[in-house]
């Protein structure tokens, strides 16, 4: 490689280049596009950003021989200390020699920014395959946790010439798994938190040889934080490094891929014993999940001694029943897919306290990453409730859903569009985990949040006095879908029930009176005013139910924009409208009824 080809490889920012600033928007592009160019000038072919993370990005590219390579970056904002990781990866992923992980070709250095190099896993990765399939099926988690079993097995038994030297991958979860239709072939990726085990699966210091063991300071740990969403409790309080790390991560994989969850806090309120998988299966995950370490450790020798003979069970592909949806949803007939993003506010109610304290001490950009604003204080239920309500941004979707907790029911109110309708299955089990975890939370309170297309936010910049600068006044963009006359006249919700203590923003009474006379006209969407030192964003989302008033709705929305450039506050503050009071009712429910995979299965097959 030429030094003097590869420089300034980093990006800024983690979210949609559609809510970056247009300068931070147009340093985006241009860091994307210097790093294909100088790849490209190193012979690479078809090069392309295939991911993401709190650390770095990847790249990918062909070499000269159509040998597919990835590329993998540390950010260049972060500690240096930080971004040394990245070569300690490519030590650890060098390491380890198994069909199911890519492997390793070199490290580059390039001033301060290193590079890693290593072979591509082909395919897509568990989690962008399960937003588009929903529940994976019994057979597809059993076929699954065999394959890792066996990998777990692998890195078990590594060894440093004779001695015993395991190594844990320490972030296991179903984005970190690549897999291959054409080849049914599985990759696990992502090598940036694994370390050699200090202690072994029984809690025995493990060492090279014995003077590693006699200078082995036991009290202090070489963990890496993995995935908050789904490592277990010794690796999130800082425990040392054992193969029960990844166990962890293995049981948490299986069961998110289940469930069609993106996170293992479900499993208290959607166990696995309910998720139609083999009974023998189904109660081994859910004690590799538990919250006792002698259940959790005894689950995961049982998993590990017995998965081959679990394996080789008839487990065919049954048809699936058709999943109604406990709350309604429609499809749109527009062709153009949003970048969807999703806004809640009201989650003090959310908030538990952490009485151990586990995590105050530990700095981390994971644990900065998904604890920073409010994770940090919930119990598993709430945080795996609020991961369910992010998971339906990652499907096209705009609309709103509200979640108000009496004595002992959930009430649901919700207008949702999704437009895609191939996805429907998936986004079906989507809605219906929230509405289960939601049955799960015994805290009253109520939640609301709003799905928007990013690509529509309105950006308006202030100059040096804090006014907003724009040539023309932008417009709220809204679409028009005219509804039955006896529809218009049903009662319709509408949310913005008192001060919000998420809500810090003091909008100017003009504003909001302009969206009370909005809220005579029959309509459903949202808009949010996220006013920051710098500029505004506006979010919104705006669909028209009565044809007949698209006069005074254009007019109102033309002076709902005029108003908001006289804010001068910063904070956030937003309003949200559903069509109908239509509440869905459900009653509190702690744990859902087992539901295991028959055992005769050719009798339902028939």
């Amino acid at each position: 490689m030429n030094p003097k080809q590869i420089r300034n490889f980093y990006i800024n920012e983690e979210q949609s280049v559609y809510l970056l600033s247009h300068h931070d928007a147009k340093k985006h592009r241009r860091w994307l596009n210097i790093c294909i160019k100088q790849l490209t000038l190193l012979g690479y072919t078809q090069v392309e950003l295939i991911g993401s993370g709190a650390f770095g990005f990847v790249f990918a590219g062909i070499d000269d021989e159509g040998v597919p390579w990835v590329f993998k970056f540390s950010r260049i904002t972060l500690a240096q200390s930080v971004r040394d990781r990245l070569e300690d990866e490519a030590y650890m992923l060098s390491q380890v020699n198994n069909p199911l992980v890519p492997k390793f070709y070199a490290f580059e250095r390039i001033k301060k920014q290193g590079i890693l190099m290593m072979e591509r896993a082909l395919g897509e990765d568990l989690e962008k395959i399960s937003i588009k399939q929903g529940r994976f099926s019994a057979a597809k988690i059993m076929s699954l946790a065999l394959k890792l079993r066996n990998v777990l097995v692998d890195l078990r038994e590594h060894k440093n010439g004779i001695s015993p030297q395991p190594i844990v991958h320490g972030d296991i979860k179903p984005s970190n798994i690549v897999y291959d239709e054409q080849s049914n072939k599985l990759s696990l990726v992502d090598w940036g938190s694994s370390v050699y085990a200090q202690i072994d699966s029984e809690g025995n210091p493990v060492a090279s040889n014995f003077m590693d063991l006699m200078s082995a300071d036991i009290s202090t740990t070489n963990a890496r934080m993995g995935d908050v969403y789904f490592i277990g409790d010794e690796q999130m309080s800082g425990g040392q490094s054992s193969p029960r790390f990844d166990e962890q991560g293995v049981a948490s994989t299986l069961y998110a891929l289940a469930s069609a969850q993106s996170c293992r806090f479900g499993a208290k309120v959607i166990p696995a014993t309910s998720l139609n998988l083999p009974i023998e299966l189904a109660r081994v995950i859910d004690g590799m999940l538990s919250k006792d370490k002698a259940t959790r450790d005894g689950a995961g020798d049982y998993f590990m001694r017995n998965m081959p003979t679990m394996a080789k069970a008839y487990l065919p592909e049954l048809p699936r029943e058709v999943i109604r949806p406990y709350i309604p949803y429609w499809f749109s007939d527009i062709d153009e897919h949003p970048d969807t993003v999703v806004y809640s506010s009201r989650k003090q109610f959310l908030r538990q306290a952490d009485h151990n304290q586990q995590l105050l001490d530990v700095n981390d950009a994971q644990l900065d990453r998904y604890y920073k604003e409010f994770l940090f204080d919930t119990g598993d239920t709430e945080k795996a409730f609020l991961a369910a309500i992010s998971r339906l941004a990652k499907y096209p979707v705009v609309g709103g859903l509200s979640f108000h907790w009496k004595e002992n029911s959930v009430f649901v109110e919700s207008s949702l569009i999704l437009h895609d309708e191939s996805l429907g299955t998936a986004f079906t089990d989507a809605i219906n985990n929230t509405v289960m975890l939601a049955q799960g939370i015994e805290q009253k309170g109520l939640f609301k949040c709003c799905l928007f297309d990013a690509r529509k936010t309105i950006q308006l910049e202030r100059d040096g006095t804090g006014a907003f600068k724009f040539e023309h006044l932008p417009e709220l963009d809204y679409e028009v879908m005219d509804v039955q006359a006896s529809d218009v006249t049903r009662p319709h919700s509408y949310f913005e029930d008192g001060k919000d203590p998420d809500e810090q923003l003091q909008l100017p009474k003009k504003v909001i009176k302009c969206v009370f006379e909005l809220n005579q006209i029959h309509h459903t969407g949202c808009i949010i005013f996220e006013a920051l030192p710098d500029r505004m964003k506006i979010h919104h989302y705006y669909r028209l139910l009565d044809a007949s008033k698209e006069p005074e709705f254009k007019r109102l929305l033309s002076k709902l924009m005029q108003y908001a450039v006289s804010i001068t506050d910063v904070g956030v503050a937003g309003f949200m409208k559903l069509p109908y009071k239509n509440t869905r009712e459900f009653d509190l429910c702690a744990k859902q009824p087992d539901e295991f995979y028959p055992r005769d299965p050719k009798r339902v097959a028939l």
